[in-house]
């Protein structure tokens, strides 16, 4: 379809750059549904007991693998396809996103409907991290490209609606569930089923609103400083060639453990605070506490992302890791004296920074490695995500019930959790120290390099460079 190709979509003079933001956003909340898929976990294990599980039954176990593999496939396909999106263009990365998470809802409802696990595991875990790796990354070098003058704050905007996306899908998906179950009937296929539809009309709309800036196109009165900042180059660097780089290595375990010190937290919030304050946070306190903590994982999106455009990527980094230590070796001591308003203080800062980290990563890979192939780059970066994912649910799950089985107490068995967290923010802080400037010898030498990089194979060299 030639209509999705990158060349139909070069703006024309007079389009504006602010329609692209909300374009990305059409994107971003619908595959945000993501961190709420948690609410079908226990409707689906009543599939055949309705009131309650029957022994045929899936377990939350099992259920549980479903968000895993997404995941998990998310970041592997942002790796594959990364240069694939870059060189077709976003329309045509936004449009296959947004078939793939649909039929990743269609399959699944298909096998709610015939109560088949692996047919779920196949369309949300495999075709849906598809569409979540493709949709994450497709925005991301068109937003950088439109808004060279503060690409933090347009990335951030765009990576704020994949945070928030689960405020929208979380009643939603609720509703729809009531809306179709009946006493001898759970509705779960039937919301599948218009989530995929839903999902995919507003995806599609993004893919259709969204174009790119043509060839030398600059924002009026801007710019570009006569002399550039530190850190931040005026040179490409392919994308083959940046994952050969010690910076892209040091960038990629500055975000696995930014990520892994939050994910891991954000996972086991409402029980965290709960065994910590036993009698003080009831169920639906923790619940409020999980809402707060997802409000200001999307609200730190914008605001840490913004605030790098003013002093800098790696600044803001050494924010996250300098404070981030602080607050995680407070949470044992906020336990210990009860006070359940620095808790939650402590938490709220933690998961802005957590959600920040996604946002400020594209352009600090943009400063580092050029526009050209940031969105690939950034695809091949997105597998410290999924190790994150792994590492960080791990070390809570595992640290705490050897404490619990050993005799310590609930409410203290997540102090050494939270030491051993800001250990790891430790190391991302010496990580981010060590990250200087791309050497030249990696720079994409001339345009003919850049063409000839959209005809090398996969795992070739543009000629020239």
């Amino acid at each position: 379809m030639s209509i999705l190709h990158r060349d139909h979509t070069i703006a024309k003079p007079g389009f504006s750059r602010w329609l692209v933001p909300p374009a990305a956003l059409c994107i971003h909340l619908c595959i945000g549904q993501a961190y709420a898929l948690s609410v079908f976990n226990l409707p689906m294990t009543k599939l055949i007991g309705i009131t309650q599980s029957a022994p045929d039954d899936w377990k939350l176990t099992d259920l549980g693998w479903i968000f895993s593999i997404a995941i998990f496939v998310l970041g592997a396909s942002a790796a594959l396809f990364g240069r694939w999106v870059e060189e077709g263009g976003p329309r045509r990365a936004m449009f296959t996103a947004g078939l793939c998470w649909a039929t990743g809802f269609f399959l699944s409802a298909a096998g709610a409907y015939t109560h088949n696990l692996w047919m779920i595991y196949l369309g949300y875990g495999v075709f849906g991290g598809i569409g979540l790796g493709l949709g994450y990354i497709s925005p991301v070098s068109t937003l950088i490209k439109w808004f060279p003058d503060r690409p933090g704050m347009a990335t951030g905007m765009a990576i704020m609606g994949f945070g928030g996306g689960a405020f929208i899908a979380s009643p939603l998906s609720v509703w729809l569930m009531a809306k179709f179950s009946t006493p001898t009937h759970v509705g779960v296929a039937e919301a599948f089923l218009c989530l995929g539809a839903i999902y995919l009309a507003f995806m599609w709309v993004g893919a259709a609103i969204v174009r790119v800036p043509a060839p030398g196109w600059k924002p009026s009165g801007y710019t570009p400083p006569a002399v550039p900042k530190k850190l931040i180059t005026r040179n490409d660097v392919y994308v083959y060639d940046a994952i050969k780089t010690p910076q892209f290595w040091l960038i990629w375990w500055v975000l696995c453990l930014n990520v892994t010190a939050g994910i891991g937290v954000l996972g086991q919030a409402s029980a965290m605070s709960q065994e910590m304050f036993p009698g003080q946070i009831t169920a639906v306190a923790a619940a409020g506490f999980v809402g707060l903590l997802s409000l200001f994982n999307m609200i730190g999106r914008f605001f840490w992302a913004s605030t790098s455009d003013i002093i800098g990527r790696k600044n803001t980094y050494f924010c996250f890791f300098a404070i981030g230590t602080v607050l995680y070796c407070l949470v044992p001591w906020t336990g210990s004296i009860g006070s359940v308003a620095l808790f939650v203080l402590c938490f709220v800062v933690i998961m802005s920074m957590y959600g920040g980290g996604f946002a400020t990563v594209p352009a600090y890979l943009k400063d580092m490695f050029g526009t050209r192939y940031v969105g690939a780059i950034h695809g091949w970066l997105l597998t410290a995500w999924s190790m994150a994912g792994i590492f960080g649910p791990v070390l809570v799950n595992y640290i705490r019930q050897y404490q619990i089985d050993h005799g310590v107490p609930k409410a203290q068995a997540y102090n050494t959790t939270m030491f051993i967290m800001a250990g790891l923010l430790v190391i991302g802080f010496i990580c981010n120290l060590m990250i200087k400037a791309v050497h030249e010898r990696y720079h994409m030498k001339s345009d003919e390099a850049e063409r000839s990089a959209a005809q090398v194979g996969a795992v070739g060299r543009p000629a020239g460079a």
